[in-house]
């Protein structure tokens, strides 16, 4: 399962993509700006009875991440991110105080870098033979696999970007890398055009036809459509 959140002054999509058989879930870019932001995401958590293990960005732009601390300091949980946007991290505050976000500084997080290719999985599951006592046991259970989240290295954008396919959802996260019939911006620092439109023709347009398209902001998308549609990338 994936809940979707949108949050602070740029309506940044936040999402939780959820192991329904175990309640653990990963954060996905916690933009909370307010409190009452903040409140309605772990409220959600809480009375859900959600477990979170890990906090992912699709990349660490200050709007992305208005509520990152917040996030890591009350699961205790590192930042999960590929390591090019470790600048940005650590740009944060200077960023936000240029575009209206009162952010902490994001420097001295915890952090747990990815790289593309990586399969990250919520939901640990453990099958163990149990003793009766007896002499007789209890044959090992038969469980589903966790929810995996593959890593694709989409840059372009800016550094860092990454997506996160969720096969068991046929959903990918592309954060500001594709938008609903749109690309992300490519004018800010660190930004590539072409490497924005290549790398979204390869690993991402290449995924099945009704993956879902999760943006990390405005309305979801599919990736039929947007092979169909998309101007840039037709």
């Amino acid at each position: 399962m994936i809940k979707q959140f949108t949050f602070n002054h740029f309506g940044v999509n936040c999402y939780l993509v959820i192991d329904e058989a175990t309640k653990e879930c990963a954060i996905v870019d916690p933009a909370c700006e307010a409190s009452f932001e903040d409140a309605q995401l772990t409220q959600y958590i809480a009375d859900n009875g959600l477990v979170p293990v890990m906090v992912l960005l699709t990349h660490a732009h200050v709007d992305h991440i208005a509520g990152l601390r917040q996030v890591c300091e009350h699961y205790h949980l590192p930042v999960t991110m590929h390591g090019d946007g470790r600048k940005l991290l650590r740009q944060a505050e200077a960023y936000g105080s240029v575009m209206g976000f009162a952010v902490d500084d994001m420097s001295d997080l915890a952090v747990q870098e990815i790289a593309d290719g990586d399969i990250l999985e919520v939901g640990s599951r453990k099958s163990e033979v149990g003793d009766f006592g007896n002499g007789d046991t209890i044959p090992p259970f038969t469980l589903l696999p966790p929810t995996s989240i593959e890593c694709r290295y989409v840059p372009g954008h800016c550094p860092g970007s990454m997506c996160f396919v969720v096969p068991s959802e046929k959903a990918v996260l592309t954060g500001d890398a594709l938008f609903h019939f749109s690309i992300g911006r490519t004018d800010l620092p660190g930004g590539d055009y072409p490497t924005l439109i290549e790398k979204l023709k390869t690993r991402i347009l290449t995924l099945p036809d009704d993956y879902r398209v999760l943006p990390g902001h405005g309305i979801a998308s599919q990736i039929d459509k947007e092979k169909k549609y998309n101007s840039f990338l037709v």
